[in-house]
């Protein structure tokens, strides 16, 4: 009998949580919430954290073809669109968010969404669920590349001049060498050794994504650990928790809707249609949770971090929910 009803069980579990690293998040986050390391193992962990995140882009700049960004830039039209509408449209829509719920909720976590509107789409992903609806994977993986090049500069530069004063990181010539040290440096140097390294990293698929998503928890636990020790579950109530909820929710339907309707005015196309869908509502944790370590003091970067996790997570179930209707279509 049991065995009977297990697959149809495990099913509606995969259409829940789609992707392992929906569990990976939430178990750092838990993690951080019950054992939060704080005092001078934070030190450690904050080095730690750092390490990962070079490798993090190390991998990233090893994996993503120079070839295909090259001739991905000639459809100028669809990635110009994508990018304005990433840092743009998305970008307006988080701070409509920041400033509506402000008062409401404590102000670094609504401050949070404007920070969600602010990063670049996924890299992995975006062309996953581009290639499971059957879309235009080739346009997904440029517009992957560039709007994640492009996020590294953009997205501290429009957070610190939509967040105003109170919100906003010195944009210091300091902040600048560390960016340019953890993210930038190891993507150079994965684009260098790529030549030799990425037929091994294409080879060893799951070990490099283990790689990477056990390198994001790491960033995602020093963070929220700091936000646990700061006091965030004592400063959320049910209702707050709501209102987050809520926010997340009209931040998808932005993103989602509007991609799509972007997408139609874009191209005729089903298929690149279907690739600006993900590649304009999806939001990357990839690089959102290192740049906040970055950006933010550590207290601040968890806080802020909450709304790009729980939309992360959200984007990730609405999508698998999407590709299949699409592929349909």
């Amino acid at each position: 009998m049991f065995p009977r009803h297990a697959p149809n069980g495990m099913s509606i579990l995969a259409r829940l949580i789609p992707d392992r690293f929906i569990l990976i998040l939430i178990a750092a986050m838990a993690l951080a919430s019950v054992a939060p390391v704080g005092g001078v193992a934070a030190d450690t962990a904050s080095l730690v954290s750092s390490a990962a995140v070079f490798i993090v882009f190390l991998l990233h700049g090893i994996r993503l073809p120079r070839a295909e960004v090259m001739r991905g830039l000639a459809d100028w039209r669809v990635q110009g669109g994508v990018l304005l509408f990433v840092f743009g449209a998305m970008a307006l829509a988080g701070l409509g968010l920041a400033r509506l719920l402000d008062g409401w909720l404590p102000p670094l976590v609504a401050l949070g969404f404007l920070y969600c509107g602010v990063l670049p789409t996924t890299v992995q992903s975006a062309t996953t669920y581009t290639n499971m609806a059957g879309g235009n994977v080739a346009t997904s993986v440029v517009g992957s590349a560039i709007g994640n090049l492009a996020g590294i500069a953009a997205t501290p530069i429009l957070f610190a001049l939509l967040a105003g004063r109170e919100g906003a990181p010195p944009l210091s010539g300091d902040l600048g060498v560390r960016i340019a040290l953890i993210l930038l440096l190891p993507f150079l140097i994965g684009q260098m050794l790529q030549r030799w390294v990425r037929p091994w990293v294409l080879a060893h698929p799951a070990l490099v994504k283990s790689i990477d998503q056990g390198a994001i928890a790491i960033a995602v636990y020093a963070a929220f650990s700091a936000a646990v020790i700061a006091g965030i579950w004592s400063q959320l109530s049910p209702a707050d928790l709501a209102l987050i909820g809520g926010g997340v929710a009209a931040m998808l339907a932005a993103g989602f809707c509007g991609a799509w309707w972007l997408g139609g005015r874009l191209t005729r196309d089903k298929g690149t249609q279907s690739a600006i869908l993900f590649l304009g509502s999806h939001k990357s944790v990839a690089v959102g949770a290192p740049l906040a370590a970055l950006l933010f003091p550590p207290q601040a970067a968890g806080m802020i971090l909450l709304p790009i996790l729980l939309y992360h997570l959200a984007q990730l179930i609405l999508s698998a929910w999407i590709a299949p209707v699409l592929a349909r279509r």
